[in-house]
C-alpha cells in the first residue's frame, strides 16, 4: 500500500524560485493579538495570586483536579523511584546518553582569566554560573526526556546552582522516563506545571516556585509568547518555532533513509518543515516513491502528512555548491550533508543550527545521544543564533584595576574624551587620578 501525496517541487533555475522559496519559508514564531492578551493575562493572575493562579490554570487548562500547590511538587524520591520504574533498557539508554551530553558540553566550558600591564594595570574576566534556572519540558502531545537531557546537563556543568524544572502532566499523566531523566540530570525541583502560567512562575516567582534567572526549553506557542513576554524580567535562550530538518544530498543516498529522515522532523508537529536539496531530479523522484511507501507504515502519519503537504519542499539544484548556498540562505535548524565529501561539503556551510556530517549521520542521533544540543536555532535564526550550550548559563564580569601610573595615563584619555562628550564629572573624576609632573 502506498499514499501518493503532492509535495512542493522548486527548481532553482525557475524565474519565480526566490519567491516560491520565501513563502513557503514563511512562519511567525509567535501568534497573533489574541494569544497575546491571553498570556497577558494569565502572566498577570500569576504574579497577583500566586500558587492559587497556578492550581487555578492547571486545573482548567490540564484537566486536573489538584487542591492544593503541594500536589505539583515531585519530591526527589519520587524521581529516584521513576529510575526503578523504568525498563533496565530505557536507564541504560538515559544514561549513555546523559553521559555523552555531559562529555561534549564539558568541552565548553569558560575560565576566568586575567593579564597585567606593565605599570601593573590588572583586566580580566571572570566567569561565573548563574545562581537558579528554568528549564521548561514539553509534556502536550508527547513527552521528552532527552529534553530534560539537553537542558539540564549544560546548565549542570556550568555550576548553576539550583536547577527548577516544570513539565505539564494533561489528565494527570505522569512520564515515568521525563522523572527519570530528572534524576540523571541532577534536576533539584520538579513542578507538574506548564503553559504560559509556568512560565510565569519561573519568571516572577510565586510562594512555592522559587524566581529563575533563566528560563529555557521548548513549548507550545503559548510558551512561547510568555518567554517573550517575560524576557527582561529574567533571561531565556530563544523563541523557538517548529522543527525543521534539510537534507542536502548528491543521489546516491538509499532514499528510504531520506525519506525516513524528512519523516523524523515531520512527525513532531504539522508545522515542522522537511526540506530535500538534490542535484537529481531523478533521485527526487525517487525520494517522493519512498515517501508515498512508507508513510502507511508511521504510527504518526496523519501529523506527517499535514507537515508534508504544508510545509514541505523538494528542491531541484544544478551542483552542491548552489545546494550550499541555499542552504544558507535557509539557515535550517537541522542540516544533513548526504553526500560523499560531507567534510568539504560543511566547509562551504555558514548558518545551521547542527550540521550532521555523511550518509549514516541521522538527525535523529543529535536529537538523543551523539552529545551536541538537541535545542537549536529554528526560522533562519541560526544566522545569529547558537545551539544552547554551557555558555547560556553562565555570565561574564569585567575585571578592572588600575595602578597609580595606568590610572594617570589613561585618565588623560578619558579626561579627552569624556570633555568631547560633554560630560564633566567623567572627565573630572578621571582627571582627580592623574599624577602632577
Amino acid at each position: 500500500m502506498t499514499s501518493k501525496i503532492t509535495i512542493k517541487r522548486l527548481v532553482s533555475s525557475q524565474i519565480d524560485f526566490n519567491q516560491q522559496l520565501d513563502q513557503m519559508l514563511a512562519w511567525e514564531s509567535v501568534s497573533d493579538q489574541a494569544v497575546n492578551q491571553r498570556v497577558d493575562e494569565i502572566i498577570a493572575a500569576v504574579r497577583a495570586s500566586g500558587d492559587s493562579a497556578v492550581v487555578e490554570l492547571t486545573n482548567r487548562f490540564d484537566r486536573t483536579q489538584v487542591s492544593s500547590f503541594a500536589e505539583l511538587e515531585m519530591s526527589k524520591d519520587r524521581l529516584q523511584t521513576a529510575l526503578t520504574r523504568i525498563s533496565p533498557e530505557q536507564r541504560e539508554a538515559l544514561e549513555v546518553a546523559a553521559n555523552r551530553v555531559r562529555s561534549y558540553h564539558e568541552r565548553q566550558l569558560s575560565h576566568s582569566w586575567q593579564y597585567e600591564e606593565a605599570d601593573g594595570t590588572l583586566l580580566g574576566q571572570k566567569v561565573t554560573p548563574m545562581d537558579r534556572v528554568g528549564i521548561y519540558v514539553p509534556g502536550g502531545k508527547a513527552a521528552y526526556p532527552s529534553s530534560v537531557l539537553m537542558n539540564a546537563m549544560p546548565a549542570k556543568v556550568a555550576g548553576v546552582a539550583e536547577i527548577i524544572m516544570v513539565v505539564p502532566t494533561p489528565d494527570g499523566v505522569v512520564n515515568e522516563m521525563v522523572l527519570a531523566a530528572a534524576a540523571i540530570a541532577g534536576v533539584d525541583r520538579v513542578f507538574t506545571i506548564g503553559g504560559a502560567q509556568a512560565v510565569a512562575a519561573l519568571a516572577y516567582g510565586t510562594e512555592t516556585v522559587p524566581r529563575v534567572d533563566k528560563i529555557v526549553g521548548p513549548g507550545n506557542i503559548y510558551v512561547a509568547t510568555a518567554k517573550r513576554a517575560v524576557f527582561g524580567a529574567v533571561g531565556i535562550d530563544m523563541i523557538a518555532g517548529p522543527s525543521e530538518i534539510l537534507v542536502i544530498c548528491d543521489g546516491k543516498t538509499d532514499p528510504d533513509w531520506v525519506a525516513m529522515d524528512l519523516f523524523s522532523q515531520a512527525e513532531h508537529d504539522e508545522d515542522a518543515q522537511p526540506i530535500l536539496i538534490a542535484t537529481d531530479s531523478a533521485f527526487i523522484d525517487q525520494v517522493e516513491a519512498s515517501i508515498a511507501k512508507l508513510l502507511p507504515t508511521m504510527e504518526r502519519e496523519q501529523i506527517i502528512t499535514a507537515s508534508l503537504l504544508d510545509r514541505a519542499i523538494l528542491i531541484e539544484v544544478a551542483d552542491l555548491d548552489e545546494a550550499a548556498a541555499i542552504s544558507n540562505r535557509i539557515a535550517p535548524e537541522h542540516l544533513e550533508l548526504s553526500v560523499e565529501d560531507p567534510i568539504g561539503l560543511a566547509e562551504k556551510i555558514k548558518h545551521a543550527g547542527a550540521i550532521f556530517m555523511g550518509r549514516y549521520t541521522a538527525e535523529a542521533l543529535g536529537d538523543y545521544c551523539a552529545g551536541p544540543n538537541h535545542v537549536l536555532p529554528t526560522s533562519g535564526t541560526a544566522r545569529f543564533s547558537s545551539p544552547l550550550g554551557v555558555y547560556d548559563f553562565q555570565k561574564r564580569s569585567s575585571l578592572i584595576m588600575f595602578s597609580a601610573d595606568g590610572a594617570s595615563e589613561m585618565g588623560k584619555v578619558a579626561s579627552v574624551l569624556a570633555r568631547g562628550e560633554g560630560l564633566t564629572a567623567h572627565a573630572r573624576s578621571a582627571e582627580y587620578r592623574i599624577k602632577e609632573d
